[in-house]
């Protein structure tokens, strides 16, 4: 059986409903909002991926994260990208981290994905994606360049599996693989 599987870095309760609770003044423009429970950072979509590979991909980032030390992510605004005018997303946006990049990138060449360096890695949260049609008949589209400043201590990488049934689409923790 096959799972699509993703790294992220999950976040913390409070920050998950503070991110969800800023949304609400744009809940009524046509956004297929994120669930509160389902807020993260993802760093990688490693695609469908059969359940016994799963157990050597959790190996390889617990033994690539346990020697690098613990990390903070500052976030500093809600913005619309790619842009304004054209929007797919509504993001929590970081600066960029030089730590994230270098520990991406070593996770990325032990599961043997690495393509190329990244110049830069700047993290963020998807808050929600746009619903393209509707988004277009607005007419009054919102101005969104909104302040957040937070910081997310990156202290574990999780492997996570999507999970969808009837009700709802969610993510399942596989393995939490903590950094020092």
């Amino acid at each position: 059986m096959k799972r699509k599987i993703f790294i992220n870095i999950n976040l913390a309760g409070q920050i998950r409903r503070r991110l969800a609770g800023s949304c609400a003044k744009w809940q009524a423009f046509p956004v297929k909002w994120t669930k509160e429970d389902n807020l993260h950072i993802e760093l990688f979509f490693l695609g469908y991926v059969d359940n016994e590979v799963v157990l050597d991909i959790c190996q390889k980032v617990a033994e690539t994260v346990r020697d690098r030390a613990v990390f903070d992510l500052e976030f500093e605004k809600i913005i619309l990208v790619p842009n304004v005018e054209s929007p797919q997303e509504f993001r929590v946006a970081a600066k960029p981290s030089e730590e994230l990049k270098n520990l991406c990138e070593a996770i990325e060449k032990k599961l043997e994905i690495f393509v190329v360096s990244k110049k830069v890695f700047s993290p963020h949260i998807t808050l929600g994606k746009i619903r393209k049609e509707k988004w277009k008949e607005l007419e009054k589209k919102p101005l969104v360049d909104e302040k957040a400043s937070f910081a997310v201590s990156v202290d574990t990488v999780d492997i996570m599996a999507s999970h969808f049934s009837e009700r709802k689409n969610s993510f399942v923790l596989i393995e939490s693989c903590p950094l020092k």
